[in-house]
């Protein structure tokens, strides 16, 4: 039996349920799958999403609202940055703090201008507790998407809990297809040479994420 024989064989098993109609797949075929898995409050599920989040190697901070420039000056202090790229719509409140120099998200900057910032500062669409996912699709205050991949230190802002969800399916209706969506996981990291883990190869090397409430 050749290689497209196989394949097309198990298309052909894969497809023996449904319907020898012309009924489209989406709706021939039951897809009961589970929203979430288990019951939480929550507070149950922002606990989640912070356990999952260190999982992955991000750095999570908890603040209120009234703390959180307070946080994002500490946090750029810490890492000694000077300067810190600001998406044309995040609130100037969380940078109340801090007089590292703002530089603002431009269409004509070039990769080498990006690596030389120390730091970025963004919002988020949406964050996932039960696979510790942040996602971002672009809006004003979370920027173009190659501004959270080329500098080496991300900050994400997760207002909490209106911007978090259980599981990804509820995600996915909260997000639009179209738009420029960015699903992050923990720092970026690889481990395809020789197994060992390298992070920082496709995106930051430190992600710090501070859930707002």
């Amino acid at each position: 039996m050749s290689s497209r024989e196989r394949i097309l064989g198990r298309v052909r098993r894969a497809l023996a349920d449904v319907p020898g109609d012309d009924t489209p797949y989406e709706r021939a075929v039951s897809r009961g799958y589970l929203r979430e898995h288990g019951e939480r409050t929550v507070g149950e599920t922002v606990d989640l999403l912070a356990e999952n989040l260190a999982d992955y190697r991000a750095i999570v901070h908890r603040t209120d609202a009234a703390g959180l420039a307070g946080i994002v000056a500490g946090l750029l202090a810490a890492r000694g940055a000077s300067s810190v790229l600001v998406p044309p719509g995040l609130d100037e409140d969380w940078l109340a703090a801090t007089e590292v120099t703002r530089v603002p998200d431009r269409a004509e900057s070039t990769p080498g201008e990006l690596d030389r910032v120390d730091s970025v500062l963004t919002a988020c669409a949406v964050a996932v507790a039960e696979t510790g996912t942040i996602v971002l699709d672009g809006s004003p205050d979370q920027g173009r998407r190659r501004i959270t991949l080329v500098p080496d230190h991300h900050i994400c802002v997760v207002r909490v809990p209106g911007q978090v969800v259980s599981s990804v399916p509820q995600a996915l209706e909260r997000l639009d297809p179209a738009r420029p969506l960015t699903w992050i996981s923990g720092p970026s990291a690889t481990s395809d040479i020789e197994l060992d883990r390298v992070e920082g190869v496709h995106g930051p090397r430190t992600l710090e994420v501070v859930l707002v409430e």
